[in-house]
């Protein structure tokens, strides 16, 4: 019997912080179409003409201040991660890592997977809460490929994770060294996105964004809801460590042009917090699996110098899942089933 697959494939990262290969991952990134999911011809003037460009050099600078020895840190647990979950699963498995933009690329790890006669592949996006943008990008490109094949192995995937007991338990352990009660508000703070994408995903279209609280509890109308799965992530990890409903909130960072995005902005949380007083902030990122750009700086850096400009003292970060063993065993537990 041949081994059996595995693909875990993460976002992406450029290859190196320079301009030039942060502007071949952003034109990548945000030309894909159900990212920007707009027409073709109104996305491609806007990335290309617009976005790409301007923001290239700047989106260069805040990856030097991340870049380190090891590199992109994203890309650098990532590959840990993929080569523990092989450590783990053994010779009967084939794990392949792979990147929805840049590299590893998925067709580069489909192929490796193909040359290696792998009887079935259970391909693991790597995004706790399913968004169409991220998790629905990754699946359709595999789709993609794996269609083309002349022969066709069993292909699985994981719609989401965002209710794992083990990534629950990973980032409340992650969380207890910081003492979360000595803390005046904690944040789970996700990527966002724009309010179409979550209206979308309503098939009803009379549910999304129709009350206040459409996305406090999951049901059949909003199960596969980003921003309803980050809420339940968040009341998960929030039990697990007692924090009550009144000492925490839902936030959403990340936000692109000026059309209305999944709300509460984790800015407009700060302020707010901030006017009541509040002086110290423990931050949860739930939406990733791996500390990179949007939780090393955006968090640690940014929003910490925005909420000390406020009045308030610190934003601490509670650092993502990495290569804590646990985390390593609920993927292995997700190839195998």
């Amino acid at each position: 019997m041949g081994k059996k697959g595995v693909l875990l494939v993460n976002l992406g990262t450029p290859d190196s912080p320079e301009v030039a290969d942060v502007r071949k991952y952003l034109d990548q990134f945000l030309m894909d179409e159900r990212v920007i999911d707009i027409n073709a011809f109104n996305r491609t003037l806007l990335v290309k003409g617009i976005i790409v460009p301007f923001r290239s050099p700047k989106t260069s600078k805040l990856y030097k201040e991340i870049w380190d020895e090891n590199g992109s840190p994203l890309l650098y647990f990532s590959k840990i991660q993929a080569a523990l979950v092989q450590e783990q699963l053994g010779d009967d498995y084939h794990v392949e890592l792979a990147m929805r933009y840049q590299n590893p690329s998925i067709l580069s790890a489909l192929e490796k997977m193909k040359a290696g006669l792998v009887e079935s592949i259970r391909v693991i996006p790597l995004f706790p809460q399913y968004a169409s943008a991220s998790s629905g990008s990754v699946i359709q490109l595999v789709m993609e490929y794996v269609s083309k094949w002349a022969t066709i192995p069993p292909v699985t995937f994981v719609n989401s994770f965002h209710d794992n007991e083990l990534m629950i338990e990973t980032f409340a352990e992650n969380a207890k060294k910081y003492q979360p009660e000595t803390y005046d508000h904690i944040l789970f703070s996700f990527h966002g996105l724009p309010e179409r994408q979550l209206l979308k995903c309503d098939h009803t279209g009379h549910y999304c964004l129709k009350k206040d609280d459409c996305c406090a509890s999951l049901n059949d109308t909003n199960k596969f809801c980003y921003s309803a799965q980050g809420h339940d992530t968040a009341r998960l990890i929030a039990s697990k460590l007692g924090i009550k409903r009144e000492d925490y909130t839902v936030c959403f960072q990340s936000r692109l042009g000026k059309e209305p995005w999944v709300q509460p902005y984790t800015t407009d949380v700060l302020k707010k917090l901030a006017a009541e007083g509040k002086k110290r902030l423990l931050v949860f990122s739930p939406a990733f699996v791996a500390d990179c750009l949007e939780t090393l700086y955006e968090i640690t850096v940014e929003y910490h110098e925005e909420f000390r400009a406020l009045g308030g003292e610190h934003v601490q970060l509670v650092e993502s899942l990495n290569d804590n063993p646990k985390f390593i065993t609920a993927l292995v537990d997700m190839a195998k089933a």
